[in-house]
Formats: C-alpha cells, structure tokens, sequence
C-alpha cells in the first residue's frame, strides 16, 4: 500500500452532542478559557476556540445531535474523554479553581499524552463527559537522552 500521503498534525476538533448547549458553553468558556469562535444555529452548532483546536457543541435536540439517537446519560456517553493541554500546570491552583466553579473533580496521576508522560488532572464538564486536563511531560532521563544521542 505503501506510506500515507499525509502526516496527522494535532486534534483538529472534537464534538460533543450535548443537552444543554448554553450550560456547556458557559463551562468550557468560563471555566476552561474557551473562545466561542463561530456559531451556525440552524443546524444547533457553536465552535468554540481551545489552543489550536476547537471544541464543537451539538444540541441533541438540533438537526446534527439528533442524527446520534439519545444523548449522554448515566446509561450512556458519547465518548470515553477529552484531553486538553494546560499551561502552565499546577495542580493545587488547578482543582481549587475548578472547585471554585463547582466542577467535579475526578482523580489525578501520572498519564500518557501527545507529548509524553506527565500530570493529568480528571474532571467532569456539567453533563457528566470526562475531561482531562494534562500538563507537560516530565523530562527526559538523563540515561535515556544519552542513549538517543549516540544513535
């Protein structure tokens, strides 16, 4: 077949078919830092900014979310979770702002990420969708740099 005529640069978008379009978009604007960039109502759309990505919202009860059946529930999500890049990345300032906001605040490790191992913070948007906010990979190992570098 031979090698892809393309490479895969970043998360162009992710949708989110949601229930309550002006609750989400009030979250990930205000909480999250989001920018709402473009709306199309006919069809129940609004993109919002995050980086160089974007975030697009769907009402389930629009034109496009009802083409998915039932929306997000407790018996039910429309995806397993989103991940977004923060910086800078300290956890103490992060959950009690969150908490500030009234998010819930799910549990922290060490995770895997585009850029490598680092912090991850989980929390729920207001619709009960995981997001997971991730800081920047932890450094390099000396021994491991050492070995790269000699090949």
């Amino acid at each position: 077949m031979g090698a892809a005529p393309f490479r895969l640069l970043q998360l162009d978008h992710v949708v989110l078919r949601v229930r309550d379009p002006a609750l989400m978009e009030a979250f990930y604007c205000d909480v999250l830092g989001c920018v709402a960039e473009r709306r199309v109502d006919a069809v129940g759309l609004v993109q919002l900014r995050a980086g160089n990505s974007l975030i697009d919202l769907v009402a389930v009860s629009g034109k496009i979310g009802r083409m998915g059946g039932a929306g997000p529930g407790a018996e039910g999500r429309n995806m397993d979770h989103l991940c977004l890049r923060a910086d800078p990345f300290d956890r103490e300032q992060i959950v009690a702002y969150l908490l500030s906001h009234g998010v819930q605040v799910g549990e922290f490790g060490r995770r895997y990420g585009a850029e490598g191992e680092g912090p991850s913070q989980y929390l729920l948007d207001p619709e009960g969708n995981l997001v997971e906010l991730k800081g920047p990979p932890d450094e390099v190992p000396i021994d491991t740099a050492a070995s790269n570098a000699s090949t």
